[in-house]
């Protein structure tokens, strides 16, 4: 571990040197790339020199012991060294956990689409529900939210909605939530007053720069059509929403939300690359026949991940088996405690797949 972190250290002093060159300030996507590299290694370093420097005080001390005869400057330096002999080992526990591989796309802005599932019309209200509930979860983490697409309920709520997600780690914390959401509660439209069961899925994925899918003009079909339900006064009366198929996969993405063409365009190009990209690490992680299923992986979308009783007041993750008692601040958008458990699951999980390795 420790040849790794001096290695670790040794390319952070070059990146420091890199970073200052003009040659490569000038280059704007390779100091991009570089910048970015020397920022994800910044904490690793910072907590490593702390260990360093803890490490030499505890050698200092350990030599204070065997070479004093002060009994009472001995007693001050065993219980000093008790005190960084603790600091140290959970130093080196916070640099195990450290150096566990992150996905690099967790710095992403994301694509999350929401879709009603089993349960008619009580589906789509929940499908509503869970967008609110993404939505002020973005408000508290001061990202922003644009609406790309959607089909409303004829009930209320969506048949389905599409938005993207910008801001820091915004595809790193949402990735937990692909999959089957599942809803138990009475209806509105319920006289006898029973509990229904429906359910909606979630699809998160990242989103990629231009340059990282290569798209073909030739392979893209363009479609206008006037946008549907609430919205300005050009609303079914000129054709700006944009509908753009992909012919070689058959992908299909629409934008409506904005009242110019050529920024529906733009979102629906967004919405594009991050379905062709997610559909191209699929690809590579099913070459990969040796790799462990992750027990809080992000993305079987057919997998029922969560259930959300509303009788009980109870929301229950099963992908970590964790109940939480609060379901109305959690549909609140207070889904913080739910989100840091599912990346402790898997940072354990991963530090376990590590020791294991080696």
């Amino acid at each position: 571990m420790f040849e790794r972190l001096e290695k670790i250290k040794q390319r952070y002093e070059e990146l420091t040197q890199l970073l200052s060159d003009n040659e490569i300030i000038s280059n704007q996507e390779k100091y991009r790339q570089l910048n970015k590299e020397y920022s994800d290694l910044s904490e690793i370093v910072k907590v490593y020199d702390i260990y360093l420097k803890t490490k030499n005080e505890l050698d200092g001390v350990n030599e204070l012991l065997s070479n004093s005869t002060d009994n009472e400057l001995k007693d001050f330096a065993r219980k000093e060294k008790d005190e960084l002999e603790t600091k140290l080992k959970i130093l080196e526990e916070d640099l195990k956990s450290l150096l566990i591989p992150k996905d690099p796309d967790d710095s992403r802005n994301c694509i999350l689409e929401i879709r009603a599932g089993t349960g008619g019309d009580e589906a789509g209200l929940f499908a509503g529900d869970l967008y609110r509930m993404y939505t002020r979860y973005a408000e508290k983490n001061g990202w922003k939210v644009e609406l790309i697409d959607f089909n409303e309920g004829s009930k209320g709520g969506f048949k389905e909605i599409v938005m993207r997600i910008s801001g820091n780690e915004a595809y790193g914390k949402l990735k937990y939530e692909s999959g089957v959401h599942r809803v138990q509660r009475v209806p509105e439209t319920e006289a006898q007053g029973r509990v229904h069961t429906s359910a909606a899925t979630v699809a998160v994925l990242p989103e990629v720069e231009d340059v990282e899918i290569e798209i073909n003009p030739a392979d893209l079909e363009f479609d206008t059509f006037r946008s549907g339900g609430k919205g300005g006064q050009n609303v079914n009366k000129v054709e700006t929403a944009v509908r753009i198929t992909h012919k070689p996969t058959g992908i299909v993405v629409a934008c409506q939300q904005e009242r110019s063409q050529l920024k529906n365009r733009e979102l629906a190009m967004k919405m594009l690359r991050a379905k062709l990209y997610e559909m191209k690490i699929r690809e590579q992680e099913t070459e990969i026949t040796q790799k462990r299923r992750s027990m809080v992986k992000s993305g079987d979308r057919s997998e029922k991940i969560r259930t959300y009783n509303f009788p009980q007041n109870r929301v229950t993750d099963h992908r970590i088996g964790l109940t939480l008692y609060n379901l109305g601040e959690f549909m609140d958008g207070r889904i913080d405690e739910m989100i840091e458990q599912l990346q402790l699951a898997e940072k354990t999980e991963k530090l376990a797949s590590e020791n294991n390795f080696n």
